[in-house]
């Protein structure tokens, strides 16, 4: 009865021991997978929307409250806000490419739409929606701001001294440019994975 016990056992037994190791195991691997990436997206799209907002609201209260008025000194001569139309690029440059600049943008926006779709790496999605909101916010203007559509004059307001003025859009797409080259020098890619070159 003992032997016929064993011999009747033993198969099951390993049976049961791969089946419990092995599957679960295989679930813990795969299951995670998508939930983190969507995860990842909605970090890009949050920061994105965090961003754009605070630039959409910054230029209506700049257009309200400052343009046509003096500038004002936050820190003396050194930090000022001071309200100008930028039909150029980032920090004046390129006045006479503004629709060129707003095809830019748009193809901006397409590519970061796309590659979300492979994003597992939370820097990436935190880079990635900086320069999205970014370039959605200075999208904006030139779409719906005068002269015209694909023509319009981007608001900037932030005047340090000896230097270009700029807003917040362009705040966001430097920090995000500046977190994707520290990002790609250590070798981390938008996916997760990790380069040792």
């Amino acid at each position: 009865m003992a032997e016929a016990e064993r011999i009747i056992g033993t198969p099951d037994t390993p049976d049961a021991a791969g089946d419990g190791q092995e599957r679960p195991g295989a679930e813990q691997e795969q299951a995670p997978e998508r939930p983190r990436g969507k995860r990842r997206v909605a970090v890009l799209f949050a920061v994105a929307v965090f961003a754009y907002l605070l630039d959409l609201v910054s230029k209506m209260i700049v257009v309200a409250k400052l343009e046509h008025h003096e500038p004002i000194e936050i820190i003396g001569d050194w930090l000022r806000f001071a309200a100008i139309r930028n039909a150029g690029a980032a920090f004046g440059f390129g006045e006479a490419f503004t629709i060129i600049f707003t095809v830019i943008a748009a193809a901006v926006i397409v590519v970061i739409a796309r590659l979300a779709r492979k994003l597992h790496s939370l820097p990436w999605a935190i880079a990635l929606g900086l320069l999205l909101g970014g370039a959605l916010g200075n999208l904006t203007d030139r779409i719906f701001r005068s002269p015209g559509v694909f023509q319009g004059a981007v608001v900037d307001f932030i005047a340090p001294k000896h230097f270009a003025v700029f807003n917040l859009a362009d705040s966001a797409i430097v920090c995000g440019g500046i977190l994707i080259v520290i990002l790609s020098f250590r070798g981390l890619d938008p996916d997760g994975t990790v380069h040792r070159d």
